[in-house]
């Protein structure tokens, strides 16, 4: 006795792979769909503006003015940093003080831009505190929202009790507006105290510290 097949073994097929087809193109339309859904979660990596100077850039820069204080300099940057974020200029200097509860600073060095920016600047100004002694050190400054390198040229008063050492580095703020200057100094006798006061930055040498 012949059995008869109630569903051909052709039809079968066609529809076997009919079945198939469908999968693969269902396949196909979720994988894009999870492969987008992945990317929006996936979080975004930070990129360092090109306004700005990175924390490793500043380092190599203040390397080259405190050379052997290296780690102490390092420390130094990270705690500006920390506070303020990325500047977007700083000022390679020098300067000399001196001070008998009153004191004169006077300083010369040369502003650098992230935009290219390059300018002479000098500085002078008074101090008063409990403040003695004299020295002569390197100094380094990094400079926050400059908008342009003519917006130097003023004087910046000290922001009382923002004066400390790290590692060797003495370290206070300045601040004018928006405009913030966080001068670094190594050396024996950093007369802390002669944070108090204001610096005058000017385009050239001015021996009136007022």
């Amino acid at each position: 006795m012949t059995t008869t097949e109630t569903f051909p073994r052709k039809h079968r097929r066609a529809a076997l792979a009919t079945g198939l087809a469908l999968l693969i193109s269902a396949g196909t339309a979720v994988l894009p769909a999870q492969a987008a859904e992945a990317n929006q979660e996936a979080p975004a990596v930070r990129s360092h503006s090109n306004d700005t100077y990175s924390e490793q850039e500043i380092v190599h820069e203040a390397g080259d003015v405190f050379g052997g204080a290296a780690q102490g300099m390092a420390d130094a940057v990270h705690s500006v940093f920390k506070k303020y974020g990325e500047p977007n200029g700083y000022i390679k200097g020098e300067e000399a003080s001196g001070a008998i509860v009153v004191g004169l600073r006077y300083g010369s060095g040369t502003l650098f831009t992230k935009r290219g920016d390059k300018a002479r600047v000098f500085w002078q100004g008074p101090s008063a505190g409990w403040d003695f002694g004299g020295n002569a050190v390197k100094v380094f400054t990094l400079v926050y929202n400059l908008p342009n390198k003519q917006t130097i040229y003023q004087r910046f008063p000290g922001v009382e009790g923002s004066a400390y050492l790290v590692g060797g580095i003495g370290v206070n703020y300045q601040q004018r507006g928006n405009v913030i200057l966080a001068p670094m100094r190594s050396g024996v006798g950093l007369r802390l105290g002669a944070s108090v006061g204001y610096l005058k930055y000017t385009k050239s040498r001015e021996w009136l510290p007022f």
